[in-house]
């Protein structure tokens, strides 16, 4: 084994790891600090990809930005959610049940497909990735439609939180 190898195997420990400690924590500062955790993670696999953008990204945007807003939106909210009652969704046989059928059928799609076994071929030194990143994400043939979606959908959610922070009780 060389060094990315062990890398890897560290990164990905640490991220499942992390992310099963997001979920099963009652503590909503230590879940988004496991996240933090998590989200470092990914970080450093995508170093270990060679993708350093997407690496500054995933540091950037998601630990510097979105985990830290989290933190504080608990922090600020906090008081009025305290315990007032159990904290145990009476409904969590649907949810494993759901989860257990996802599950079952990822692997019955991963199982099938032959995308783990083909080795992915070499990109040119000179090639500018970021380019065609923007490229990508921007055209009409590839990527336009997801992007504009999940624009939308961040759009829903602003002005849903902006509905509910503002809505008098």
């Amino acid at each position: 084994m060389d060094a990315s190898q062990v890398i890897f195997i560290l990164s990905a420990a640490l991220i499942i790891a992390s992310a099963l400690m997001v979920v099963t924590t009652r503590n909503l500062i230590h879940a988004a600090l496991w996240l933090i955790a998590a989200l470092f993670g990914v970080a450093i696999l995508f170093t270990l990809l060679d993708a350093s953008f997407l690496a500054v990204v995933q540091v950037v945007v998601y630990i510097g930005a979105i985990a830290i807003m989290f933190i504080f939106a608990v922090m600020l909210t906090r008081r009025e959610m305290r315990d007032q009652g159990p904290q145990v969704n009476t409904s969590w046989p649907i949810a494993a049940l759901f989860s257990a059928l996802t599950l079952g059928g990822l692997l019955v799609l991963f199982t099938k497909w032959t995308g783990f076994y083909t080795p992915l071929g070499e990109i040119p030194a000179g090639t500018d990735t970021l380019t065609q990143l923007g490229v990508a994400l921007t055209s009409p043939e590839a990527f336009v439609l997801p992007f504009e979606v999940a624009s939308v959908l961040l759009l829903a959610a602003l002005i849903g939180s902006v509905y509910v922070a503002m809505n008098k009780k």
